[in-house]
């Protein structure tokens, strides 16, 4: 049986300078998004949509979601597979295309894992453990396109 989890976050937008959206031009694209008992993130749009690009904007944010889930399916995995991370970065990256009608989506997204292990035994099962991480991945399974994975792994007194 499955079961279902439920999610709520708040969203204030906080761009208005006096004239609300009177013109294209004449507001900010500035929100904060609120989760009960967590700190505010402030976002904007992308720069190329008058965005601030000091705060957050959903394009980054919905990145990070597809790295953090994967990280936390793979380090999971791991855990119960006797692989012993001692250090986990990504790079992830994203294509988003626009169409000519200014909506658009994303294309691709490529995580670059970098995984730091305990024992050379442990890469090879390391490196598997990825493809496992990518099909139990909740935001993964829920995009419409491939997330690409290029990872690399190696032992933690390994020099580059």
């Amino acid at each position: 049986m499955s079961k279902q989890h439920h999610y709520t976050t708040g969203l204030r937008w906080t761009g208005n300078q006096g004239t609300g959206t009177s013109n294209y031009k004449d507001f900010q694209r500035s929100h904060s998004i609120k989760v009960s008992g967590k700190p505010e993130i402030q976002g904007s749009s992308d720069p190329s949509f008058r965005g601030d690009k000091t705060k957050y904007n959903p394009e980054e944010l919905f990145l990070s979601s597809l790295s953090s889930c994967h990280m936390l399916w793979y380090l999971h995995l791991c855990a119960v597979n006797e692989v012993r991370v001692v250090d986990y970065t990504d790079q992830a990256t994203a294509t988003m295309e626009e169409n000519t009608d200014g909506g658009g989506k994303f294309i691709e997204v490529i995580l670059h894992p970098k995984v730091i292990v305990e024992e050379q035994g442990m890469i090879e099962k390391a490196m598997a453990l990825h493809k496992e991480a990518n099909e139990k991945c909740f935001i993964a399974n829920s995009v419409n396109f491939k997330v690409i994975h290029r990872p690399s792994c190696k032992v933690s007194n390994s020099v580059d």
